[in-house]
């Protein structure tokens, strides 16, 4: 019996470009007895034709289609009984907005699989674009800086880089890095931009991500302790950013001064630290937000710390690629799209304004990073999703999830087996 992995168009953004599977790999799914049909777009960076060219099948109807695999949400009136689905659904926050589509596959008895939740033996994502969004975040973030300083009439490197979308693809963005890095060597950075200090908090894929760009740049690596040594008359402080990485021990201490800092105990009883990272601030021009954030832990930047603190020479640019509502960063009160990718917070009003200008910090919340290089995000996406597809369509969901034949890490990211909670995720039936 033929089976048939189904692509779903991307429409919940006109900037989703991505897809899951590239037209080079179709003839590899082919190879393994699964044919493919994919829905036309006219947004999708791959064209049609070369999906035709690779020999899948382009039409509407994705019903006779035995996994349909997408990017991003899925419309509830898209759902057919018994189908099984894969994307990113966003759902296991118990996010409010997405619980009336989970709900929708719930009745449908539908079959869910999430790429976030798709690990391994040790928990480690498999299937991820954490990379690229670090990648796009890194480079909207030096955008910001370079208007925010042109706003004030400082001619720097930085307004020689354009947004990431309007590249053909990162080696071309490097190449741009390159010529910037060669201006700082050779002319220096402006002086009223010095120390120039960019930290990062993170060290997973998306820190790493947003690292290979900002190291292609003149940059000298201190440590969050060393940030509040520097000054104009640091040695080298023309011709070099300072990076700085900032992990857990550095975001928080014990609120028993006695207490030493352990990782695991911080994870596991948040409540027993406070904050202390906001120390930091006053010392960073940029910060780029790469952490995996909850309710439990204490946030980066707050509302009262911009209010009572911040300067128009200290921290000048956000770019928040965690991108919580009201999270880590407290003032992303809303996420952004490539078209208008940043807005300026005012403490003094508590509001926002659209733009890189006015008082107070620019902050990047743009949710949907990767879909600025659409082309290498999905390249690689796809490299590894292809291994998992022919498993997932081939798979009988009509079977108990006990006796259910699926690569571990697919079975581990089931979140719905025939519109029932796996018991991972059981838990999120609080939220519905």
């Amino acid at each position: 019996m033929t089976v048939c992995v189904g692509i779903r168009r991307e429409d919940k953004s006109v900037w989703e470009r991505r897809v899951p599977l590239v037209p080079e790999h179709v003839g590899e799914i082919k190879q393994q007895g699964v044919d493919v049909k994919i829905q036309p777009s006219e947004i999708r960076v791959f064209k049609e034709n070369e999906y035709e060219l690779a020999g899948a099948t382009v039409t509407e109807d994705l019903s006779s289609c035995n996994a349909v695999f997408a990017v991003k949400e899925i419309p509830s009136g898209f759902f057919r009984r018994g189908g099984t689905y894969v994307f990113f659904s966003h759902v296991i926050k118990g996010q409010e907005y997405n619980m009336p589509m989970l709900r929708k596959m719930m009745e449908l008895e539908c079959n869910l699989i999430d790429y976030e939740t798709i690990v391994d033996d040790k928990g480690m994502r498999l299937v991820f674009f954490g990379w690229h969004a670090g990648v796009a975040g890194m480079v909207e973030t030096l955008v910001a800086l370079g208007k925010r300083l042109d706003g004030k009439g400082i001619n720097n490197p930085f307004s020689a880089l354009k947004q990431p979308h309007q590249y053909e693809s990162i080696k071309e963005i490097k190449t741009v890095l390159e010529v910037i890095a060669h201006w700082i060597r050779v002319g220096g950075l402006p002086v009223e931009t010095v120390p120039l200090t960019i930290g990062l908090t993170g060290y997973g894929n998306v820190s790493r991500g947003a690292q290979e760009m900002l190291d292609i740049l003149p940059v000298k690596e201190i440590s969050p302790g060393e940030l509040k040594n520097l000054t104009a008359e640091t040695p080298g402080v023309n011709h070099y950013i300072f990076k700085t990485v900032f992990k857990e021990e550095h975001l928080v201490v014990p609120k028993n001064s006695g207490d030493a800092f352990v990782l695991q105990d911080y994870y596991d009883n948040p409540g027993k630290y406070e904050s202390v990272f906001e120390d930091y601030l006053p010392h960073l021009t940029a910060l780029v937000n790469c952490i995996y954030w909850e309710e439990k832990y204490p946030r980066l930047v707050t509302r009262e710390y911009l209010r009572t603190r911040w300067t128009e020479d200290g921290l000048l640019v956000v770019g928040d690629i965690s991108c919580d509502i009201n999270g880590s960063i407290e003032v992303v009160s809303k996420v952004t799209e490539p078209g208008s990718p940043a807005f300026v917070y005012n403490p003094k009003v508590d509001s926002i304004t659209d733009g890189y200008d006015g008082y107070g910090p620019v902050i990047i919340a743009v949710d949907i990073l990767p879909s600025e290089i659409p082309r290498d995000a999905s390249v690689y996406f796809s490299n590894v999703l292809k291994e998992y597809m022919p498993a997932v369509t081939k798979a009988d969901y009509g079977v108990e999830f006990a006796e259910l034949d699926l690569p571990a890490p697919i079975k581990n990211g089931m979140i719905l087996h025939r519109g029932k909670f796996t018991p991972k995720f059981e838990y999120i039936s609080q939220f519905l």
